[in-house]
């Protein structure tokens, strides 16, 4: 799936020397519409630069520039990143016009901890988070002693919690909702934890006896959520969907206007649903408020 890809793939490093790059030749986006010359209508013109998530953000866009961004009108370019900082902060910088991989409480605690104004425009849809092992088969084996690895950004960290919290796997304060911290947490059941960065959690997996993964980064690890998860999360009322982003001020763009309508097209909805059989589901609509 990822091997016929030929979009850029960022690394904290390669960012920085593309956001010199684009510095030095001055070359608009709908951030910055004095460098694009003659305004709105130079900005139209220019492709719509989204950061995104490489599975499944940037395989969606993949499919919406190939067979729909065309008869749109629509230029479309995805610049892979595969970390949760630098597609708001290359957003916000206007290194980049959109971005596509997050949720809302993660993009509320982004904002607020770093003085960003990214927005949401459309929701796409869901990853349910999920529980792994290699070395039990059902949730009951976990045992007093084991470890759990989790995310340990402040969002995910507290999603994490609260999906043991439900299964019984730990005790939490009353009302702590999806801030959760691992100070939060009652009664441990003897558990230990093992707090990593999001995208390397999948790696640890043959190191802990069970780990919680991000969707996205469960299926770059060749897991299949629907099948190797022994719990996920429900998609029902979950606030967790992803969704299209730009800096504030930039939601009508035309261009951003035109990819929220193809994000929450029909056809994309079902190759959503015929490429992720259950392991990400469309959630389609307006972001939460």
């Amino acid at each position: 799936m990822r091997n016929s890809r030929k979009n850029t793939k960022l690394t904290a490093a390669a960012a920085v020397t593309a956001a010199l790059a684009l510095g030095l030749t001055a070359c608009g986006t709908s951030s910055d519409p004095a460098a694009a010359g003659t305004g709105d209508k130079a900005a139209a013109s220019e492709p719509l630069v989204v950061a995104a998530s490489p599975t499944p953000h940037a395989d969606i866009l993949n499919f919406v520039k190939k067979n729909l961004a065309d008869k749109a009108g629509l230029k479309l370019e995805v610049k892979e990143f595969t970390d949760y900082v630098l597609p708001n902060t290359a957003t916000q910088s206007g290194q980049v016009d959109a971005n596509f991989f997050q949720h809302k409480p993660y993009l509320d605690d982004f904002n607020k901890k770093n003085g960003t104004t990214i927005v949401p425009v459309v929701n796409v849809h869901l990853e349910p988070l999920g529980l792994y092992s290699k070395k039990v088969k059902k949730v009951e084996d976990i045992k007093p002693g084991q470890t759990v690895a989790v995310p340990n950004d402040t969002t995910n960290e507290g999603r994490a919690l609260q999906l043991l919290a439900e299964h019984g796997l730990i005790t939490l304060e009353p009302g702590v909702g999806t801030s959760a911290k691992l100070s939060d947490i009652t009664d441990k059941k003897g558990l230990e934890f093992k707090e990593l960065e999001a995208a390397t959690v999948p790696r640890a997996l043959n190191d802990v006896d069970a780990a919680v993964i991000n969707g996205n980064y469960a299926i770059e690890a060749d897991l299949k959520p629907a099948e190797d998860a022994l719990v996920l999360e429900k998609a029902e009322g979950n606030p967790y969907a992803n969704f299209l982003a730009v800096k504030k001020g930039n939601e009508k763009d035309a261009r951003v206007e035109k990819l929220a309508k193809l994000l929450n097209s029909p056809e994309v909805k079902r190759y959503i649903e015929d490429t992720y059989t259950g392991s990400v589901v469309p959630a389609l609509g307006a972001p939460a408020k």
